[in-house]
């Protein structure tokens, strides 16, 4: 296939308009971070550091690793994502009524495509020692879509019909367009930088970030938060640097480091429940991703590959802090940082049939205590198994295919209202499991 940079362009704003149209939240693993991209990067458990496999997971974990391919590539994936969350709670007697209230609902969440683009560029002059690559990705985000309740106590309406939240909707949806490149300082040594170009939507309702409207109830004053649904993209930026060494020897060893995200301050258009205007704000940021990885190639026709990761949370707006203040506003919702683990093994059955299978593994950053904070944001996922498979319909395409169970995971703690604190006798539990279908296509020239 003969490099053309218009026809590229043009597949490549093609692939743009239909991930931002179509595109829905990722069911992330490392707390609201997706684990990895496309089918190959999937299957192999997101692991890719120091095993440039495919140009998708080489531009999304490690730029400097771009330049290990063995020829240029566009990779195209699909996700279809099936996640599946409850949510459960219970107040006690004399709290809402003469009675004990608990109940049990499904969040209404379908099927979710999530696709991958990545071009890497090898310049045909075999003694260039760079590397180009651009990707698009949707990096992280979560979504809840609950109904309201009459026997599910957090869901019941809000004041002055109910004590609850109402129908819980977020949606949280992070972008990212990265130019990259890779240069060989030696044969066996690369580095590799890019420049991220971040697009973000966040709807929450209600907002419980801003604070309430307070209306008068027979069991006294309720807060009743407006929507945060009236707002538009944000734009945000950083940056990502890494380093990939391949000597003569079976091993490879990689380090990269994503930066934080910095994005303009999330603001809506809503309505108080007296009527009067208001415009909630919220400032959300990604956090900082730091990995480290190897990869050992010393059986015959198998790859195996082990990453090794920190996600800052503690230290990124909007989960650094948590709790209700003062004036009845959500400060955060107060996750943890997190180490997470992420293994793959590929094996050549024959020259053009690739098997592979990854598990991951990540700490929760949602601790039981902030449950009650973090109903909508139920990203829990702590394991993850991976198969998938790769076939070379000609030496210029290859199809592949990969399937990822995320085992059930759940939280619990008590219901925490503003200005009073925990209920007494209350609980919340929110639980999640997923399961999901990657199909893609790359073509090497």
């Amino acid at each position: 296939m003969t490099f053309s940079f218009p026809r590229i362009a043009s597949w490549f704003a093609t692939t743009i308009f239909v991930i931002v149209s179509s595109s829905a939240p990722a069911w992330a693993q490392f707390g609201l971070a997706v684990a990895g991209v496309g089918p190959i990067n999937r299957s192999m458990g997101g692991a890719a550091v120091a095993a440039p496999i495919d140009a998708a997971g080489a531009l999304f974990w490690n730029p400097a690793t771009i330049g290990g391919l063995e020829r240029s590539e566009m990779v195209f994936g699909t996700e279809l994502l099936i996640p599946r969350t409850t949510i459960t709670s219970r107040v006690g007697a004399g709290m809402l009524g003469p009675t004990t209230l608990a109940g049990t609902t499904g969040g209404n969440n379908g099927v979710f495509p999530l696709p991958t683009f990545a071009l890497v560029y090898r310049p045909t002059d075999k003694e260039s020692p760079w590397t180009y690559g651009i990707g698009f990705f949707e990096i992280g985000g979560f979504g809840t879509n609950y109904p309201v309740s009459r026997t599910n106590p957090i869901l019941m309406p809000q004041a002055p019909f109910g004590r609850g939240v109402g129908p819980l909707y977020t949606q949280y949806q992070v972008f990212q367009i990265a130019p990259s490149v890779a240069y060989k300082l030696t044969d066996s040594l690369a580095l590799g930088l890019a420049a991220n170009l971040d697009l973000g939507t966040f709807s929450a309702n209600p907002s419980l970030f801003a604070p309430p409207t307070l209306l008068m109830t027979p069991q006294g004053p309720a807060p009743v938060y407006s929507s945060a649904t009236g707002g538009r993209y944000r734009w945000g930026g950083g940056f990502q640097a890494g380093i990939y060494y391949q000597s003569d020897s079976p091993w490879r060893f990689g380090a990269a480091v994503k930066s934080p995200q910095w994005f303009e301050t999330f603001t809506y258009n809503s309505v108080s429940a007296l009527g009067h205007p208001t415009t909630p704000k919220f400032n959300l940021d990604f956090p900082m991703i730091a990995s480290v990885g190897t990869a050992y190639t010393g059986f015959d026709r198998v790859l195996i590959a082990t990453d090794f990761r920190f996600v800052d949370y503690r230290n990124t707006n909007g989960f650094r802090s948590t709790g209700f203040d003062e004036r009845g506003a959500l400060r955060g919702l107060g996750w943890q940082n997190v180490f997470a683990l992420a293994a793959g093994a590929q094996y050549l059955l024959t020259d053009a049939l690739a098997l592979r299978t990854g598990y991951t593994f990540s700490l929760n950053p949602v601790g039981n205590a902030v449950t009650s904070f973090n109903i909508g944001s139920p990203t829990i996922v702590q394991h993850s198994l991976s198969l998938g498979a790769s076939y070379e319909v000609t030496t210029a395409l290859k199809l592949s295919i990969a399937y990822v169970h995320y085992f059930q995971n759940s939280i619990s703690g008590p219901i925490v209202e503003p200005f009073a604190g925990p209920v007494p006798g209350s609980s919340v539990r929110t639980a999640v499991a997923a399961d999901s279908v990657i199909l893609g296509a790359s073509v090497s020239f």
